[in-house]
């Protein structure tokens, strides 16, 4: 028998079991690479929010030296009243431009997948747009906009704003979703007497609740931390947290500035979280 390859008997019936032959030099130098590789993208993404989160903590009022722990830049920030008048304003407009996004995004997914008309190749490339747009070039346009139409820049402006550059990530999410949807389901629920409302809200929707609810987390998240459309379209007023933030770093980062990025942080985990809980329980 070849020397490369050992015999099992199990009975009466042999099997040739080859043996493992050492892994190559050139193997184990790809393996090492992408390793290496893989934990430096890691740390160049994250060190970076590691970082801020530690100094948060720091007793020094500035720069980069450690002076001992401490949670008083967390109490100066609960306690400015322009911080959370400013978190509260980016909270109101996210939840309504959420909800416009999702609304508007879901039932245009609907209308591409499950209808066929003329010109709609291009209709499809205009819901592509936002989202390659530069912001700087989508923030212009929106503030001439409101300008030559005569409309006063204030919560209107920012969620109309919030709503139009979200909106195309709601319907991306939601027309995935759709590729996958089985319409013998809805057929079977209406064949049992169910009418297309009631097939609308009892089936359709809950199946596709696992892409809404990723697409309302986008459309969240895009708007709780968007700045450069808002640094345009808003209004007196109606400062958001970004823009405070912006404002503030021009005197200098202090660490009141970042417990309020290691705050928004933690807000995004548990988002992410939350949405992982409710899209597991769906399935």
């Amino acid at each position: 028998m070849a020397s490369d390859s050992s015999v099992i008997l199990l009975g009466e019936r042999a099997e040739v079991k080859p043996r493992r032959k050492d892994q190559r030099p050139s193997a184990r130098v790809g393996r090492f690479a992408l390793v290496t590789i893989t934990l430096a993208t890691f740390v160049f993404l994250y060190a970076p929010i590691i970082i801020l989160v530690i100094f948060s903590f720091n007793d020094a009022r500035s720069g980069a030296t450690w002076q001992g722990f401490t949670l008083e830049w967390y109490q100066r920030m609960f306690s400015n009243p322009r911080i959370l008048d400013a978190a509260w304003r980016s909270l109101v407009i996210a939840v309504l431009s959420t909800i416009g996004a999702v609304a508007i995004g879901t039932l245009l997914a609907l209308a591409m997948e499950r209808y066929r008309f003329r010109g709609q190749g291009i209709w499809d490339a205009l819901f592509y747009m936002p989202v390659i747009i530069p912001e700087i070039v989508a923030g212009i346009s929106l503030l001439l906009f409101f300008a030559a139409t005569g409309i006063e820049r204030g919560l209107f402006t920012l969620v109309v704003s919030h709503v139009a550059f979200s909106m195309p990530f709601v319907f991306l999410t939601v027309r995935a979703r759709l590729a996958d949807f089985d319409l013998t389901v809805e057929e079977a629920a209406q064949d049992l007497g169910a009418n297309e409302w009631t097939t609308f809200w009892r089936v359709t929707v809950p199946l596709l609740m696992p892409g809404i609810i990723s697409g309302a987390l986008l459309a969240f998240t895009l708007s709780i931390d968007d700045f450069v459309i808002s640094f345009f379209v808003n209004g007196k007023g109606w400062t958001t947290l970004p823009i405070y933030i912006w404002t503030s770093i021009k005197r200098g980062i202090t660490p009141e500035i970042n417990a309020i990025s290691a705050v928004l942080l933690l807000f995004s985990i548990v988002l992410v979280i939350v949405s992982q809980l409710i899209q597991r329980r769906e399935k």
